[in-house]
């Protein structure tokens, strides 16, 4: 299964605009100590269903809202 986004701004929409989420500084740490641990359950289900690049990419733009807070 592949999935991507065209760009951290289609991404951020994404989570915002559609899945209604919060981008606060304690839901992106948060995600970003999830998605750094791969035996994280919702870690290990991203990399089997979408493998490490895309966790990869998803990390760094959690990191990236992170330090535009």
């Amino acid at each position: 299964m592949e999935f991507t986004y065209e760009s951290y701004a289609h991404w951020r929409a994404e989570m915002t605009d559609n899945a209604k989420l919060t981008l606060d500084e304690a839901y992106c740490k948060k995600r970003i100590e999830a998605l750094s641990n791969d035996e994280d359950p919702s870690t290990s289900a991203l990399l089997k269903a979408y493998g490490a690049p895309h966790r990869d990419q998803v990390l760094s733009w959690f990191e990236q809202t992170l330090a535009e807070l």
